[in-house]
């Protein structure tokens, strides 16, 4: 199904971190796919970083608009992101945002959207619109499980969650209250951005694996749920520094590499560099593994690794420090496995392109994630000490489980299996998001 030529324009509103942005960029790429027009509406800082995704296929129907954050002295406008925020920053930001709603009214008068997407934390953008006489819908970046059983927590109810494969072990539940505690947003900007979502709330998730959860969540909220698919963000071209990955991954024989990554805004401590580094080592596979060092902290890959690290692993490593192409990547022929934090997205990528996981999941939703990643069967987790510590020798045993082992055998078949089943769909859940916004900007 189409929205006629280019008649219903779609304003969307992300939270002002990457793992948000992208998902919304790449929904929008679809939408656009079938005659939608978008707008992305973000900080300026934000934009600067997408510009490169916005291929010339896609820069007539997704214009760029950016949104002034007011000015605050310790929040200059290269801190108007998530990325290379102190962490100390996080609530001023969500303020000064949530500030911005005046700005982002204006914009709503001057382009008059059909339709506004908005993300988890915002329920002041759905009153803007709702003011304008604008419809406006959630759009959730994480999955059905997770979301589900953050808003049973929430709930202060005696009654156990429905699934018990979800859980969290206790030093994660303390993290997880810390984290929340420091979160852009509170229970209640939560709970009112679902409430005021029109008729149903848009995830990023498929039915096939989250089912279940889906239909729970719809009780949970009382509105309808529409899954829209992995999102996986296509592969952009290749650059010099990519050439020499996929020419080292080359020389590698057939799914016998992990590549290991945290994601782009978590940066592991020196303690669990060296349990990491160390499980690697004894692992005796072949790796390709993504740094990153908080900005402005001056250190070198050699420095942060254990004394004559890069000597010992010699060709039977690749240390990267910042960014490399994931997606590029986890498609070689070389990769047999991801060890991964579990992001949402991250996820999703394993899923699409059969790649078994390793999970170390790190804060928020990953331990959730990581859950589901074991019981779907597409991965198996590293398991940590009572204290919630990484430990190497477990690392190096599950990485040769999930690669080597007969025993990981049921795993790399469900891996393979999954991807098949998600790659055979296409986008079937993205012509079901298209009848819910037609429908929605029909009865407007």
């Amino acid at each position: 199904m189409e929205a006629k030529k280019n008649n219903i324009s779609v304003l969307m509103l992300p939270w002002l971190a990457h793992g948000h942005i992208s998902p919304f960029l790449e929904l929008a790429k679809r939408l656009t796919n079938r005659n939608f027009h978008i707008y992305m509406c973000s900080t300026p800082i934000n934009l600067s970083s997408i510009k490169k995704n916005i291929t010339k296929k896609y820069c007539e129907s997704i214009e760029l608009v950016e949104l002034h954050l007011p000015s605050l002295p310790n929040l200059p406008p290269h801190y108007h992101t998530t990325n290379g925020l102190p962490p100390h920053l996080m609530n001023t930001l969500k303020t000064a945002f949530e500030n911005a709603s005046p700005n982002f009214s204006k914009i709503l008068q001057t382009l008059k959207p059909d339709l506004v997407v908005y993300d988890y934390n915002q329920p002041w953008a759905a009153d803007s619109a709702s003011s304008v006489n604008i419809p406006a819908v959630q759009f959730l970046t994480f999955g059905a499980a997770v979301v589900s059983l953050a808003i049973h927590m929430s709930d202060d109810t005696e009654d156990k969650f429905p699934f018990p494969e979800i859980y969290l072990h206790e030093y994660e539940m303390l993290s997880l209250k810390e984290a929340v505690k420091e979160a852009p947003g509170n229970k209640y900007s939560f709970d009112e951005a679902i409430k005021l979502s029109r008729d149903i709330i848009l995830v990023k998730t498929c039915r096939d694996f989250e089912g279940k959860y889906i239909d729970y969540l719809s009780n949970l909220v009382s509105k309808k749920i529409v899954p829209v698919g992995s999102l996986v963000q296509e592969s952009i071209a290749r650059d010099d520094h990519d050439e020499e990955i996929m020419q080292w991954l080359d020389k590698k024989e057939k799914c016998s590499t992990v590549f290991v990554s945290f994601g782009s805004e978590y940066f592991l401590s020196k303690e669990d560099i060296f349990a990491v580094a160390q499980g690697l080592e004894r692992s005796k596979v072949n790796f390709i593994w993504v740094i990153r060092f908080p900005q402005g902290e001056r250190i070198s890959i050699r420095d942060a690794l254990p004394e004559g690290y890069l000597e010992r692993v010699g060709e039977r490593g690749m240390v990267i420090e910042g960014w490399a192409p994931q997606a590029t990547i986890l498609q070689h022929p070389s990769i047999g496995g991801f060890v991964s934090h579990c992001g949402w997205s991250s996820f999703m990528e394993s899923m699409k392109f059969g790649v078994p996981i390793i999970a170390m999941p790190m804060h928020i939703d990953q331990p959730m994630n990581a859950r589901l990643v074991e019981y779907i069967r597409m991965g198996v987790e590293a398991a940590r000490d009572e204290d919630g510590k990484l430990q190497s020798e477990e690392i190096a045993n599950t990485i040769r489980k999930v690669l080597v082992e007969e025993s990981g055998e049921d795993v790399r078949n469900k891996a393979k299996e999954l991807s098949e089943k998600m790659n055979a769909k296409g986008d079937e859940e993205i012509d079901g998001v298209v009848e819910e916004l037609v429908a929605l900007c029909s009865n407007k």
